[in-house]
């Protein structure tokens, strides 16, 4: 066991231990000394000292193991952005069981799949979601179903405030199970990615480094954290730099510019971006304290990049992960931030772009892209046979991603290979018909897809949304293409809308594009 009450080991025995240390235990190592500083401070005021967040997740963690529940047991965990929710993931890790983050818009069926892939010994619901998710639970055999809401609700809590405030943190190794994250699930059904303590503390410490978290760094937290990008890069590069968070239970742009001058670091996905754009109070003076912007999770539009320079004089950093693998790529910190790329590999991340045959890409070749690394996950949740398809035979995972590099390494993403069109024999990235949609005028973004058509097997089909004021014409926008681009990358048809599906991280549902408009 590894002793720690309200900060954890710090320094040089942090270090000592990592190879064997819980996740927990590493990030508390770095905790600051001032342990009545402020951790956690919320968009109403709410403070939470690191001493609280030490002694809260202790007392949740005597909970959890008050419930008897087998060593690398699931947590299922679905509940509205709260500090309780951050501790209760932290109290998860100290236990030693697996924490399964699920997101909150899921309904009946989808948790029912969860529940019945993940066999999760507890589920931690919002109070308002008990009744329709303990009977799913009793019929599926979970042992307990407790609760959490965002007013500090629920009997989770009610019952953790009986326990004591010490725990003896669960040593756990670098292998060893800490997370399930399931996949979007947006090209078939969800399959669970198992992440180790090892995947994310060598994560966070790669980022720690790469995008120089500082001692008085201040985080604005706007973002879920039922996924990769809020849960885990987010917070964890925080805690693993003693820094504060402004904690957001949800993401507004009148809120995030209110608060920007008391942080350093924003994270979002490019959606967010473009609210703050539109909003005339965000400009260089609103930014003034902020020494960092990173964007992910969804690709950001070039003129969105420009547009974000031009007004407040600074670039924002743009990065590539997965839920298989955390973060891979990046934008340098001191350097060139090249807009449409997602940057460099990080320290210790081996990526490669191959054609079909495996062979490497040449610079500008599109390819497939594979990795491997430090946080590079072990497999998915009892899949051992999509485990073994998804990686190479020299270890590499297979992304399913396609990209391209250019004479300076920098990566670009084209879009997933389930994305690409095949029309005639030809090959169709989406993402090159897409960047030059978005260059035309009056265009603000778009999405394009393969729907069956009889000659051509597939038939490239674009979905675009008009800037306010603008008038788009299909026939128009064709004609303009044709200008620029080899007729058959040409879309055969062209569908306005007013906006484009997505899911809560802001990437782009073109399965339900292709179900509306293949028809």
């Amino acid at each position: 066991m590894i002793k720690d009450t309200c900060g954890g080991i710090r320094g040089t025995k942090a270090r000592e231990r990592a190879r064997e240390a819980n996740l927990y235990a590493l990030l508390a190592g770095s905790f600051p000394a001032d342990a009545s500083s402020c951790c956690v401070e919320t968009g109403d005021g709410l403070r939470y000292s690191w001493s609280d967040v030490g002694r809260a997740s202790a007392m949740l963690a005597n909970a959890l193991a008050r419930l008897g529940l087998a060593p690398g047991a699931r947590v299922a965990v679905q509940v509205d952005k709260s500090p309780e929710a951050l501790l209760l993931y932290l109290a998860t890790l100290r236990a030693g069981l697996v924490y399964l983050p699920l997101n909150t818009a899921y309904q009946s069926a989808e948790i029912e799949y969860f529940v019945a892939n993940a066999e999760p010994e507890l589920i931690v619901c919002t109070p308002a979601n008990e009744a329709w998710i303990a009977p799913i639970a009793r019929r599926l055999g979970v042992r307990h179903v407790l609760t959490l809401g965002d007013d500090r609700s629920g009997t989770l809590l009610a019952g953790a405030a009986r326990q004591s405030d010490r725990f003896e943190t669960v040593a756990r190794k670098p292998d060893d199970l800490a997370a399930i994250v399931y996949t979007s699930g947006t090209t078939g059904r969800s399959k669970g990615a198992m992440l180790s303590h090892g995947n994310l503390w060598s994560n966070a410490l790669t980022l720690r480094h790469y995008w120089r978290w500082r001692a008085g760094d201040v985080l604005l937290h706007a973002l879920p954290i039922f996924h990769v990008h809020g849960l885990f890069v987010a917070i964890h590069g925080a805690l693993s730099s003693g820094s504060k968070m402004i904690w957001l239970a949800k993401f507004d742009a009148a809120q995030v510019i209110r608060h920007l001058a008391r942080a350093t670091v924003f994270m979002g996905v490019p959606t967010m971006y473009v609210r703050l754009l539109d909003d005339a109070a965000f400009d260089a003076a609103a930014c003034a304290n902020m020494r960092l912007f990173i964007s992910g999770s969804a690709p950001l539009l070039p003129d969105t990049f420009r547009q974000f320079e031009a007004r407040t004089g600074q670039r924002i950093l743009e990065r590539y992960g997965m839920s298989e693998t955390v973060m891979l790529s990046s934008n340098p910190y001191d350097g060139n931030r090249v807009g449409a790329t997602v940057g460099l590999p990080l320290p210790g991340v081996r990526l490669r772009v191959v054609d079909r045959d495996g062979r490497a890409c040449g610079c500008g070749q599109i390819g497939a892209i594979e990795v491997r690394g430090p946080s590079v996950f072990g497999g998915y949740w009892r899949m051992p046979q999509k485990t073994r398809e998804e990686f190479t035979d020299d270890g590499f995972f297979r992304t399913g991603d396609m990209g391209k590099t250019d004479a300076n390494g920098y990566l670009s993403i084209v879009g997933r290979d389930k994305d690409l069109i095949i029309t005639g024999g030809y090959n169709v990235y989406p993402k090159e018909i897409e960047s030059y949609l978005d260059e035309l005028e009056g265009v603000f973004e778009s999405a394009v897809i393969g729907v069956a058509h009889r000659d051509f097997g597939e038939a490239v089909c674009a979905v675009v949304v008009a800037k306010p004021g603008c008038v788009l014409r299909e026939a128009e926008l064709i004609a303009a293409l044709k200008a620029k681009i080899a007729g058959f990358k040409v879309p055969k048809r062209v569908h306005v809308v007013d906006e484009l599906p997505r899911n809560q991280m802001g990437k782009v549902q073109k399965n339900l594009l292709r179900e509306r408009f293949g028809g």
